[in-house]
């Protein structure tokens, strides 16, 4: 059974292991509400994962420690369980997705651990490491659906009450539902009174889809930038307080997500990966209600794939409405790429490529199409140009 106590406890073991990592004041988030962040993508492995699996690898029996652990995850929960297993003195194998982030294999097995890729997504690691464990007799360490693990996750929620004691709502990243079913029942069981709402990646809306209906479903397939939140079905533990201590589930998409990485990285010199910035894109979007409150976004994990990281930021710039590109129809004639430069530069666009195509199918014989991609401040900017283009007579495509 998940008790206070429990969760106390792990607070006591954690101590000398963990970062109690800070709360940071983020108004430009989402000016109608008080908002703050925090931060557990500054954690020790870059994720609040190694909370849960240090507490639940501190419970083990000698006999269960000798004969090793085994988990499975996306990323960072192999990173808890390699460092948490490796200060312990136990050996660890883990079972990734052949699909992880390199730099996240790459940390799993600089922190301690075995690593065995598994073809597949979380779910499929997830069937390799049961299949491991009943064939080596390792001790199981479950990513999500786990009192122990559950108990160590809800150590943050703890922190939460002390470091803001007029604490109206956390917003908190779901993927199994471990994080928010541990920090829901220590902040609940504290202060009813706050609110609790969960965020999920809108390409896979496991929970969501779950508590929506009543009863645990399992998705066909799962498609999101948010690799740390990507599974196809929630926990049986993890569901039961999910149903009854998160107020309401919400989802992102991509784009809204690929914001909130932008907006972290801009405005608060904070890295977050996907599954970590669900929280923040929430808020940001409006998408749970929280204007005048206090609110904290938790953002869950930092350790993002630097190789998709200029994807990202491509795909925030342009969900931002600081990128834009435009299609205009020219009668093809000299001067007319200088009137198209001249209005944008007038209006304080700065044009990063450009792409100028003659007649093809469709078009006028003397006619011609320039594709143009410009850094711009805001969507109220890109209009701005657009009509000023359009009251000189150009056609917009």
């Amino acid at each position: 059974m998940l008790t206070l106590d429990k969760i106390y406890h792990a607070k006591y073991v954690l101590k000398q292991i963990i970062r109690e990592t800070d709360l940071i004041h983020a108004p430009n988030i989402n000016p109608e509400a008080n908002v703050y962040l925090k931060t557990e993508n500054l954690q020790i492995t870059g994720s609040f994962k190694v909370r849960g699996a240090y507490y639940r690898i501190s419970q083990l029996s000698d006999e269960e420690k000798a004969r090793g652990v085994i988990a499975c995850s996306a990323g960072n929960h192999a990173q808890g369980v390699a460092l948490s297993a490796t200060k312990s003195g136990i050996k660890s194998l883990i079972c990734l997705p052949d699909g992880a982030p390199i730099s996240k294999v790459e940390a799993t097995k600089n922190y301690g651990a075995d690593v065995c890729l598994v073809e597949g997504v979380y779910d499929d690691a997830y069937a390799k490491a049961l299949e491991l464990r009943d064939e080596k007799g390792y001790t199981f360490i479950h990513p999500f659906d786990d009192e122990d693990v559950i108990a160590g996750q809800g150590t943050i929620g703890l922190e939460l009450v002390e470091q803001l004691p007029n604490l109206d709502a956390v917003v908190v990243p779901i993927g199994g539902g471990g994080l928010i079913s541990g920090v829901a029942f220590a902040i609940k069981s504290l202060n009813p009174k706050v609110k609790i709402y969960g965020v999920q990646a809108s390409g896979a809306p496991s929970m969501f889809n779950s508590v929506h209906d009543g009863h645990i479903e399992r998705l066909e397939s799962v498609s999101t930038i948010a690799d740390g939140i990507a599974v196809k079905e929630p926990g049986t533990n993890t569901f039961e307080y999910c149903s009854k201590y998160v107020d309401e589930i919400v989802t992102v998409t991509d784009d809204e997500i690929s914001a909130a990485i932008l907006a972290l990285m801009e405005q608060q010199k904070l890295v977050s990966e996907g599954a970590g910035a669900v929280s923040a894109a929430a808020v940001m979007f409006n998408k749970v209600p929280v204007k005048g409150k206090n609110v904290v976004c938790l953002i869950s994990g930092g350790n993002i794939d630097v190789t998709i990281l200029s994807r990202v930021i491509k795909r925030g710039l342009l969900m931002s409405g600081r990128s834009c590109s435009l299609n205009i129809e020219l009668v093809d004639k000299p001067g007319q790429l200088k009137k198209v430069s001249e209005i944008i530069a007038k209006l304080g666009g700065n044009v990063t490529s450009i792409h100028h195509e003659r007649a093809n199918e469709g078009s006028d014989v003397i006619g011609c199409y320039l594709r143009i991609v410009l850094e711009t401040r805001n969507y109220q900017h890109i209009e701005q140009i657009k009509q000023a283009l359009k009251d000189a007579g150009l056609k917009l495509v």
